[in-house]
């Protein structure tokens, strides 16, 4: 009797452990396959978003609602690719949205017809130079972040909040905190808002652009040694030093691509837009973060896809428009786009605990 029992106890252990143990194996499994494609989990996100307001409210899933959407996330979502890079290198730009606008601002002051009331004496440029000085101008202060940052060994925070009051100020100096319209400007600079029909959809030449971002930023991330050292920098920056990559070189090139980035997203937003404001919206670089972390971009560097940040800017509008259609007030909207941002840090965590 007595070996009975211990025999049936010992049995009854066993199987709670293997139940415990197939549930360990499962989870790891989870873990390790979203370590490996970190935008899974945003993907998984992003498609949950779209069944549970799709059911609630049958208008969300119309091709003229996804085709608003797709549309909306052109601004934030070219600026994301810029954040991405930044954070892959396990820093952080707080002045993206205020460089993006000085940009657009720049072109649109430059290019604006001289008959135009109260212009600028630098008015009536030829539209295309008027464009590539926009994004000279951007790329050049994104590498002025990266000079700081590499030079003096600043903080990317501090030094990107202090970049940000720069050139927002500057705005503000050179362009009197001007709205410059549509009409006021030639057709060049609009054309990016501009677009064709596919089926029930409109497809403008910004999306188009900034599609073709991602692809770029993507396969050089993936097939070029540059991007597998902006990964090893992101990792650990000291072993990549003794391995022979040089960090500071790679930071400061990344800031300057990055400004490349936030110039291009410059002409998108005009066209996107249909005009030029330094009020376009304030929570550009808190968006374009949120967009990155929602995305499987670690925060802590090195991890992550860039098409993650596209999944993430497509989840932040999705959930915005879903909210709207749905009646909620826009202050339980912002503070839905913040728990999506602190739950995706704590997963992200979680990812990073794996043991390969």
């Amino acid at each position: 009797m007595g070996v009975s029992r211990v025999s049936k106890k010992a049995s009854s252990e066993d199987a709670v452990g293997k139940e415990f143990e197939v549930e360990q194996t499962l989870l790891r499994r989870i873990q390790m396959t979203l370590h490996r494609y970190p935008w899974l989990s945003s993907l998984v996100v992003l498609v949950a978003v779209l069944v549970a307001f799709g059911a609630v409210n049958e208008r969300f899933l119309l091709p003229s609602t996804i085709s608003l959407m797709v549309q909306q996330t052109v601004i934030v979502g070219s600026l994301a690719i810029a954040q991405a890079l930044i954070i892959l290198t396990a820093g952080i730009d707080l002045s993206i949205g205020s460089i993006m606008i000085f940009g657009q601002m720049l072109m649109a002051n430059l290019a604006v017809f001289v008959v135009a009331s109260n212009v600028l004496p630098i008015a009536g440029q030829n539209p295309y130079l008027a464009v590539f000085l926009g994004i000279l101008a951007a790329t050049a202060a994104g590498a002025v972040n990266g000079f700081l940052i590499v030079r003096f060994g600043l903080p990317p925070f501090i030094v990107t909040l202090g970049t940000w009051s720069v050139f927002m100020g500057l705005t503000l100096i050179f362009f009197k905190a001007r709205t410059i319209q549509g009409p006021e400007m030639p057709e060049v600079l609009l054309i990016l808002g501009e677009g064709f029909a596919v089926g029930p959809f409109f497809v403008t030449f910004g999306l188009l652009v900034m599609f073709a971002l991602y692809f770029v930023v993507a396969w050089v991330l993936r097939n070029t040694a540059w991007g597998k050292h902006v990964y090893a920098v992101g990792d650990d920056p000291v072993a990549a030093q003794l391995s022979g990559i040089n960090a500071n070189r790679v930071l400061f090139s990344v800031y300057l691509v990055a400004g490349l980035i936030m110039g291009i997203a410059a002409y998108i937003t005009i066209g996107r837009v249909g005009s030029a404001s330094p009020n376009v919206d304030p929570m550009l670089n808190l968006q374009s973060i949120t967009a990155v972390v929602i995305g499987g971009i670690s925060l802590f560097g090195g991890r992550g896809a860039v098409v993650g940040a596209l999944i993430g800017a497509m989840i932040v509008v999705a959930v915005e428009m879903g909210l709207s259609l749905a009646g909620v007030d826009q202050a339980y909207r912002t503070a839905a786009i913040g728990i999506l941002v602190i739950v995706a840090v704590g997963v992200d965590q979680w990812i990073r605990k794996v043991k390969l």
